[in-house]
């Protein structure tokens, strides 16, 4: 594989933050403000069920979701590309279609879910 040049331009716009609803919760505020009102239920929701159920588990879910999020948001041709590629499986006709459309998604959200953990 050789590699590929990349402009300043398709870097990220913010470094990845911490998985901590503060440090998410400032990155959605600067990248994609208008997801801001459903970080806030989001979390909102996580909070009551971990009270609820007595675990962490929800508040896990929800830190790992929205770093997946800001992961893929902070650079603007991923988050393109993505939305690009969620519009073709709504549309796919077949099966055989939708299939290198979903492994794309995939790779995307798997190397959004690696840089979240990093």
């Amino acid at each position: 594989m050789s590699e590929q040049h990349t402009s300043a331009s398709d870097g990220p716009l913010i470094p990845m933050p911490a998985l901590t609803p503060t440090a998410l919760r400032t990155a959605v505020a600067q990248i994609a403000p208008a997801h801001l009102p459903g970080f806030v239920e989001h979390l909102d929701q996580a909070v009551e069920q971990a009270a609820a159920q007595s675990t962490i588990a929800p508040l896990r879910s929800f830190l790992s979701w929205w770093g997946e999020f800001v992961a893929v948001q902070r650079y603007p041709a991923r988050a393109a590309r993505l939305r690009e590629l969620e519009h073709a499986a709504e549309t796919a006709t077949n099966r055989d279609a939708v299939r290198p459309v979903l492994a794309e998604i995939r790779q995307i959200t798997d190397t959004a879910r690696r840089e979240a953990c990093e």
